[in-house]
């Protein structure tokens, strides 16, 4: 049990011995507050809620270090955290001791940040931070999480947000704008609805192109540019067999026989046999094609040259004169907001699997989710084409003959 001494200077002191059999010892300006304190203690560590009242001095920046080196995630999914806690987390909180943290300046920190950076990046920012803080309430460092009940942003439906592309514009449209070499890639993985590690990783071993199906085996992970092959898929579910429409399994093969790789390296390989790198990917291959498809901004001729135009974040067209046609549709596509995304065709693989009947759970096994609910709420957005325009996983006949 601790005890209450009177003290010089006419204060009071609380003397008591810690879970751990330490002594610790308090000092109050009267005996009521040094009373009352000392049996809130002792009840806190009856029902094993003790805290230490100067743990708190330990900073958020100390505890979250400690803390992210404790982590036992995938290398991507660190990468990710790591960057925005050095980004949005840290500058904030860094230097601030842990008891120090209540819910008023937790919540103002999340609403001024929710007017500078995105809704998605705020629920990031306040969901590492809370994890943080979690940490530090399990480790007796404060009594409770002041990020808790902190309202983030919510999220509002933009025309930005997943979008879904037909079988017929994406056959008749997109591709063709695509460059030969990697038009099989994006056939690859809107016709098997797979990922862009999926993708990106499949390898020869894999590819059965005369019995029609591929294997998801691994996959290609990319941290800070630095890409390597994992020898698993994103879950257990992940590891799976995948029908190859026959479209596809044309233009594959015919990239095969144009663009052979060895046996050690990915099918769709970069210039130097090794995995293609998403980012630089997106900036001269995907963002480019669908400006030229005419899906985001707009490049036309201008007198000697040529005239960009796209919208900004803000919604506000702005435009651009170019002396080339290339110079223009870089320009659209690198400030154009918004647009296709390449794992909208993982979107829309699943969408027409749905809207042609496939039963749930056969669209949960080739899209590789542990749970149908996933495949229902996250992956499948009814197309605007109420007919079912081609029969699922199979060819339209009429583009056979």
């Amino acid at each position: 049990m601790g005890w209450v001494q009177k003290v010089e200077n006419k204060k009071w002191r609380v003397f008591w011995r810690d879970p751990t059999s330490t002594q610790r010892s308090k000092t109050f300006t009267t005996k009521k507050e040094a009373d009352a304190f000392l049996a809130e203690t002792e009840s806190a560590k009856s029902r094993g809620l003790y805290v230490s009242p100067h743990a708190g001095r330990t900073t958020f920046g100390d505890h979250a270090t400690a803390w992210m080196a404790s982590w036992n995630t995938e290398r991507t999914t660190a990468a990710r955290d790591r960057s925005v806690m050095r980004t949005h987390v840290l500058p904030q909180w860094e230097s601030w001791p842990l008891g120090k943290i209540d819910h008023l300046s937790m919540q103002s920190w999340v609403t001024d940040l929710g007017h500078r950076r995105s809704r998605a990046t705020v629920a990031e920012a306040h969901r590492l931070t809370s994890a943080v803080l979690r940490s530090a309430v399990r480790n007796r460092l404060i009594a409770f999480n002041p990020a808790l009940d902190v309202r983030v942003p919510k999220r509002r439906k933009t025309d930005t947000d997943e979008q879904i592309i037909s079988r017929p514009t994406l056959r008749q449209v997109l591709l063709p704008q695509v460059p030969e070499q990697h038009r099989a890639l994006i056939a690859t993985a809107a016709g098997c609805g797979l990922r862009w590690g999926e993708v990106a990783g499949l390898m020869d071993d894999a590819l059965d192109l005369e019995a029609g199906v591929l294997r998801v085996v691994r996959t290609v992970v990319e941290v800070a540019g630095h890409r390597s092959f994992k020898p698993f898929p994103k879950s257990v579910a992940g590891r799976r067999e995948v029908p190859i429409p026959a479209w596809v399994r044309r233009l594959v093969a015919e990239h095969v026989e144009r663009w052979p790789s060895p046996a050690t390296s990915p099918v769709f390989a970069n210039e130097i046999q090794g995995p293609i790198g998403r980012t630089a990917f997106r900036a001269r291959v995907w963002r480019p094609s669908l400006v030229r498809a005419g899906f985001i901004g707009d490049v036309s001729a201008d007198g000697n040259g040529f005239l960009a135009v796209w919208r900004d974040r803000g919604g506000d067209e702005q435009s651009l004169s170019t002396r080339t046609y290339y110079q223009a549709v870089m320009e659209v596509s690198r400030r154009h907001f918004g647009g296709l995304r390449f794992h909208d065709l993982r979107h829309s693989y699943a969408t027409w699997l749905v809207d042609d009947g496939v039963p749930p759970n056969m669209v949960q096994r080739v899209m590789g989710h542990e749970r149908a609910s996933t495949t229902l709420d996250l992956y499948t957005r009814r197309t605007a084409d109420t007919s079912r325009i081609l029969a699922a996983l199979t060819d339209d006949e009429e583009d056979e003959r």
